[in-house]
């Protein structure tokens, strides 16, 4: 039987008493749950084969198929999803062996309804942290080398050397980089050589939300704190705890939520959204941004304190455009990772292509070199890659300095917009609308701007915008 019709986790519960399934489908379904019910273990086999619930609650004593024999089959069957094993014979030894043969943890009869939401939040919350750490833990030993910040140029040797130098302790570091140069990496690297390299490296970017949901995903949160927080649910910060949490665009953070920042980095406590319940926590702070934060703080944008306790240390990432000479490296690192997941031979590039791609200015920096590899690599199919199996936009920019005479203007925004793609691809969330838009928005205000001798009541005239409008452009874009 079930009651699916909540929006929560989905819980099997498995017991030979109706009255007890009944009871626990009211008061699950009360907290938001959706509830599956099943009278023995071969039915909650079959159930959980199908419907793949979240957690089951699994009474020892069953008819048939006992629930120390079924433990071990749902851990099989269902490795991430915890049992909660019920039992009326509290013994020391049940206890022992339902934990020996996988459960989560064990209930007592008669079961108390506090006791039992409370330690169902608890698995629920420590395997979703589990599996997010494994998941993290697994890309990093995946993903992260040496050769994803190839570069022998002196600005990079520069970078290698600071990284080396920051490792070792657990002062906060501040990355400057515009997009697409490497700041994560970076951050990865500082954390994989440091203490904290066997504990989780936790992201969140400060620009992807909202400030309300932005609180949330740093802090977490309690039940009925806002409207659809129907369970506790931790956050990133507490996820961190023992490792590293990456705060990427930093410079986009809320000023509110700057505060109860620079409240966390010097208390290393947090509360839950909805909660005055402190956490202590223990993480390491990496911060990154592409924007001048100084130059923020003129703005009142940007707290001048939380400032200085990111910047105790600061790494400066270089443009791709301002070391040329570390392509050849970094295609050669692209190609041999392509080989690697391919299982293919090694990929050749010819020398006329690897001059076009030395040519180009690359503003979406290694990010967009790394896609403009992989997308010639796919079109070569095995041969030599050549200058037509670079990405078109690529090729459009280097028949010349400006753009042919023959683009439209929706041909030219095609192209800024295939840019920014590409270079949003590679990240959780990506930017490219708004980068877009802002490019097009300052080049329309330039022109204008130029074109009327700086005279903003002309130009709001001949925009059609409201003057404090046009202002508040010029001082956002800076113009």
């Amino acid at each position: 039987m079930s009651d699916t019709s909540a929006a929560g986790p989905l819980i099997l519960v498995v017991d030979d008493e109706p009255a007890i399934c009944w009871a626990f489908k009211q008061l699950l379904g009360g907290e938001g749950y959706r509830v599956l019910t099943a009278g023995s273990a071969e039915e909650a086999l079959e159930t959980a084969a199908k419907e793949r619930p979240e957690l089951i609650l699994l009474d020892i004593r069953l008819p048939g198929l006992s629930g120390l024999e079924a433990l071990p089959k749902f851990r099989e069957l269902l490795p991430d999803a915890p049992v909660l094993a019920m039992t009326a014979h509290g013994t020391m030894e049940t206890a022992i062996e339902a934990i020996r043969h996988g459960a989560h943890n064990y209930l007592t009869k008669p079961i108390h309804n506090e006791d039992a939401i409370h330690h169902i939040r608890t698995a629920l919350e420590n395997c979703q942290l589990s599996r997010e750490v494994m998941r993290l833990r697994k890309e990093l030993a995946g993903a992260f080398t040496l050769d994803s910040m190839a570069g022998k140029s002196p600005a990079m040797q520069e970078v290698y050397k600071k990284i080396g130098a920051v490792a070792g302790s657990d002062s906060s570091v501040l990355i400057y980089g515009e997009s697409g140069t490497g700041k994560e990496l970076v951050a990865r690297a500082i954390h994989h050589y440091s203490g904290r390299g066997r504990g989780p490296f936790i992201v969140v970017n400060c620009a992807s939300m909202p400030e309300p949901l932005l609180e949330s995903e740093l802090y977490g949160h309690v039940k009925g704190a806002f409207t659809g927080a129907i369970r506790d649910k931790a956050g990133k910060a507490e996820a961190a705890d023992g490792g590293t949490l990456f705060l990427d665009e930093i410079g986009e953070m809320p000023l509110t939520i700057q505060a109860k920042l620079l409240r966390f980095l010097e208390q290393k406590r947090i509360e839950r959204v909805g909660s005055t319940e402190s956490v202590e926590v223990d993480v390491r702070i990496l911060a990154a941004t592409n924007r001048s934060l100084p130059e923020r703080i003129r703005k009142a944008q940007f707290r001048e304190d939380l400032y200085y306790r990111l910047n105790v240390v600061s790494i400066d990432l270089p443009p791709l455009r301002e070391r040329k000479d570390d392509i050849p490296l970094l295609v050669a690192s692209f190609l041999a990772r392509s080989q690697q997941t391919s299982g293919g031979g090694v990929q050749e590039i010819g020398q006329e292509t690897m001059k076009l791609l030395e040519r180009y200015d690359w503003p979406g920096n290694v990010r967009e070199l790394k896609n403009a590899v992989e997308h010639a690599v796919l079109l070569a199919r095995g041969t030599p890659i050549r200058p037509e199996h670079l990405p078109a936009h690529i090729l459009q920019a280097l028949r010349g300095e400006t753009p042919l005479q023959g683009e439209s203007l929706a041909d030219l925004v095609r192209a800024r917009t295939h840019r920014a793609l590409d270079a949003a691809e590679t990240v959780e969330e990506g930017n490219a609308y708004l980068e877009v838009i802002a490019d097009v928005e300052k080049t329309i205000l330039e022109t204008t701007l130029k074109r009327v001798a700086g005279n903003q009541v002309k130009a709001s005239r001949l925009l059609g915008i409201h003057r404090t409008t046009l202002r508040k452009k010029i001082e956002e874009l800076g113009l």
